[in-house]
């Protein structure tokens, strides 16, 4: 029997991979702050990935069950759209505190049963991008998520350990519900921008209008725990209007910002 780890796993992305591995025989540990109840091949462990106690917790829960797992796969992550200026230094920091140091520590706890295993973290197609404005918190955590996988990757392949992160675009999950909360609740309380938030609220409504199924990313995720050597990165749903506006000198990007928005 093979064993899974997948955190986030009552999200849209981390539900559908749950369902897909355990359909394959895969036997699944599906991590999340609130679960369900037992199911075929899914075995449900809260966790809460901003506390190192509650980690260890799960990863002993894990050890009990088996000493080794085939991969670890990362969806646990929060959305946040925001002004830099105007956000609370909780909030800031609290965004770091599950996308990025949530990964690394289950990471830190999990890497003893990871023997040959794989790593797959999900990051955003906003990874490798310059970031739009108001998204700026949530770009950096997730281009500092997709710095950390790579060097990761650099270290753990000497352990016979492979990472690979999948940049997705758009999904039909919860997640596209939060955005579009974050962004009215954005435009409701920002004293700095509330012209330009109105704008770009259109500008946020055309990205997110092209969106990929979860089981899309399932597939993928699927995918890389079959493969012998997969690659580093797997694009899903990148957006066209987003890659031509990166292309484009920073110069000129700025001054198109400033033109929709202002």
């Amino acid at each position: 029997m093979e064993y899974v780890v997948v955190t986030g796993a009552y999200g849209g992305m981390g539900r559908a991979t749950c369902k897909l591995l355990a359909s394959r025989g895969y036997t699944v540990f599906a991590l999340d702050k609130k679960v369900f109840d037992k199911e075929d091949g899914i075995i449900p462990i809260e966790v809460d990935v901003t506390s190192e106690q509650s980690v260890l917790n799960a990863t002993s829960e894990i050890e009990k069950i088996t000493p080794v797992i085939k991969a670890v796969i990362h969806y646990a992550g929060v959305y946040v759209l925001d002004s830099l200026v105007e956000m609370s230094e909780q909030r800031f920091i609290s965004a770091f505190n599950v996308n990025l140091f949530g990964v690394y520590r289950l990471n830190k706890a999990l890497i003893p049963l990871l023997k040959g295993g794989k790593i797959i973290i999900t990051t955003s197609e906003l990874a490798p991008l310059d970031p739009l404005p108001f998204t700026g918190v949530y770009a950096i955590t997730k281009s500092a998520l997709d710095k950390y996988a790579y060097s990761l990757r650099m270290e753990v392949q000497l352990l016979d350990i492979s990472v690979s992160v999948i940049r997705a675009g758009a999904v039909e999950t919860g997640l596209l519900n939060v955005s579009t909360t974050e962004l009215d609740k954005f435009i409701s309380e920002t004293k700095l921008y509330t012209c330009n938030a109105e704008r770009f609220k259109k500008v946020v409504t055309s990205v997110e209008a092209k969106s990929v199924k979860p089981e899309k990313i399932a597939s993928v995720s699927l995918k890389i725990v079959n493969s012998k050597r997969p690659r580093y990165v797997y694009n899903v749903n990148r957006n066209g209007l987003l890659l031509l506006l990166n292309a484009l000198p920073k110069k000129l990007q700025t001054f198109i910002i400033k033109k929709i928005l202002k």
